[in-house]
C-alpha cells in the first residue's frame, strides 16, 4: 500500500513553551506532519538553545533533538502589537501549547479563556510542574525536582547508595508524551463534536502512572527500595558483569529460566530448591546473584551473547550511547538520519511510529531563532510594510 500524507498535515500548532516538556510534545506532533510554529523571545529564544556544552558551531545539539521540523517566530508578547500578532496566529491555529507557571499565561493575555474566545475550536494544552490546583501549584518545577518528588529517585541507584537521578530528563519526556496523547485525543473529539478543548496536566501527575510495580508494592503494604539493576518481582532480571563489560539477563518465566541455566552450563541451579520458582528466586535474590555473577564473569559479553541468542534467552549488552545509536539494528531500522540545512548535515533521531498508509518523520532542520518570522506572518496576510513597522517597534526584538 502506497504511503499517503502525514496524519497531521492539516494541523497547525502554535508552541509557546520552552525547553523540553512542551518542546517534546510539539516534536511528536511535528513528526506526524503538524505545522509547528515555535514562538520565541526576541534575541534570546528558547532556553534550550543555550543548553550546553557541547556546542557545534555555536548551536546546541540538545536543542536540535527537541526541535526538528519546526518554524521559529520571534515575538515579544509583552508588547501590545506582539500580542495582536499572537492572536492572529491563534485564530488560524488548531492547537496552542504552553508550559508557563499557573497564572502567567492569563497575565500575558494568552490564557485559555482569552484565546478560546477568539477560536472556539482551539485545543489548548496547559503544562505546568504541579498542575493548576493543589498547595504546590505555584511552585517552579524541573525534571530533577519531579524525579525526587515522584519517588523515582528513591528506587533508583544501588541498595546501599544514595538516591540517583535517571540519566535522562525522564519526567520532562513523560510529560511531553502525555501532552501529545491528550492533544490527539482532543483533536479526535473535535472531529466528532466540532468543539475545542482545554487539556491541563502537571509533571508530577504525569509521572505517577509510570511507577507501576513500585506503586503495586505500596498498595500491598510494602516499601519499594533501591535495588540497583535488580527487579522487585522478577529474577534473574538484572545486569551482570562479564569478563569485559556488562550483560543484562531477563528471565520472565520458568521456561526461560530453565533454558538459561542449561545455556550457561548451570543445570544445577534449575534443580536447586532455593530457586525453584520465580517467587523463590526473588526471595533468594542475593544468593542467586552470587551464583550467576561467578559464572558470567568467566566469558566476554560477546561470547555470552552468542550462546544466549542461540538458546533464545532474552539478553543484551549494556552499550554506550554511541554504540546504541550506531548499532546494526538501529542502522537497519533507519532510526538515525541526517537533514541538510544548507551549511551542514544535522543528525536526526527519528521517531518510532511507522504507518502502512501514512508518511511520518522529520523533513526540516531545527530552525534558527526567528528564521520563519516573516514567512509565517506573510501567510497570515501581513505585507512587507506591516512587517517593517513591527520590526521597527521592537516586536521581533531590537535591531
Amino acid at each position: 500500500m502506497a504511503a499517503e500524507s502525514p496524519i497531521l498535515d492539516d494541523i497547525t500548532v502554535v508552541d509557546l513553551s520552552t525547553f523540553v516538556t512542551g518542546g517534546f510534545c510539539s516534536l511528536m506532533l511535528a513528526n506526524q506532519g503538524a505545522d509547528v510554529v515555535k514562538i520565541e523571545r526576541p534575541k534570546v529564544g528558547d532556553d534550550i538553545r543555550h543548553s550546553g556544552p557541547p556546542f557545534i558551531d555555536g548551536a546546541s545539539p540538545y536543542y536540535w533533538t527537541i526541535n526538528y521540523d519546526k518554524r521559529s517566530v520571534e515575538l515579544d508578547l509583552k508588547k501590545e502589537e506582539g500580542l495582536e500578532v499572537c492572536y492572529d496566529l491563534v485564530e488560524s491555529a488548531d492547537v496552542i501549547l504552553q508550559n508557563f507557571r499557573p497564572g502567567t499565561a492569563d497575565r500575558l493575555g494568552i490564557g485559555y479563556d482569552e484565546l478560546s474566545d477568539r477560536n472556539d475550536s482551539l485545543i489548548y494544552c496547559d503544562i505546568s510542574a504541579f498542575g493548576n490546583t493543589g498547595p504546590w501549584s505555584e511552585r517552579p518545577g524541573y525534571d530533577l525536582l519531579v524525579q525526587g518528588m515522584s519517588g523515582i529517585m528513591s528506587v533508583t541507584g544501588e541498595e546501599d547508595g544514595d538516591p540517583a537521578k535517571v540519566g535522562l530528563p525522564q519526567t520532562d519526556l513523560i510529560t511531553g508524551m502525555w501532552a501529545a496523547f491528550g492533544i490527539i485525543n482532543a483533536l479526535y473529539r473535535r472531529e466528532q463534536t466540532g468543539e475545542g478543548e482545554y487539556v491541563e496536566l502537571g509533571m508530577l501527575d504525569a509521572t505517577l502512572p509510570w511507577l507501576t510495580k513500585q506503586a503495586g508494592k505500596v498498595f500491598a503494604g510494602e516499601e519499594p527500595c533501591r535495588m540497583g539493576t535488580k527487579d522487585p518481582v522478577l529474577a534473574p532480571y538484572q545486569t551482570f558483569e562479564t569478563a569485559d563489560g556488562y550483560l543484562n539477563i531477563a528471565c520472565l518465566n520458568q521456561k526461560l529460566w530453565q533454558g538459561f541455566c542449561e545455556a550457561i552450563d548451570r543445570s544445577d541451579l534449575a534443580e536447586d530448591d532455593r530457586f525453584a520458582t520465580n517467587a523463590d528466586r526473588v526471595e533468594q535474590m542475593d544468593a542467586l546473584e552470587a551464583e550467576l555473577a561467578e559464572t558470567l564473569s568467566t566469558r566476554t559479553t560477546s561470547e555470552w551473547m552468542d550462546i544466549l541468542v542461540e538458546a533464545g534467552i532474552p539478553a543484551g549488552p549494556v552499550q554506550t550511547v554511541e554504540e546504541a545509536i550506531s548499532s546494526e539494528q538501529i542502522e537497519e531500522r533507519g532510526m538515525i538520519s541526517h537533514i541538510d540545512d544548507g551549511d551542514r548535515e544535522i543528525p536526526v533521531i527519528e521517531h518510532p511510529l511507522n504507518f502502512g498508509s501514512a508518511n511520518s518523520g522529520f523533513d526540516a532542520a531545527p530552525p534558527d531563532l526567528g528564521e520563519h518570522t516573516d514567512a509565517v506572518l506573510q501567510e497570515l496576510g501581513y505585507d512587507q510594510g506591516q512587517l517593517e513597522r513591527l520590526r521597527e517597534n521592537g516586536v521581533f526584538g531590537d535591531d
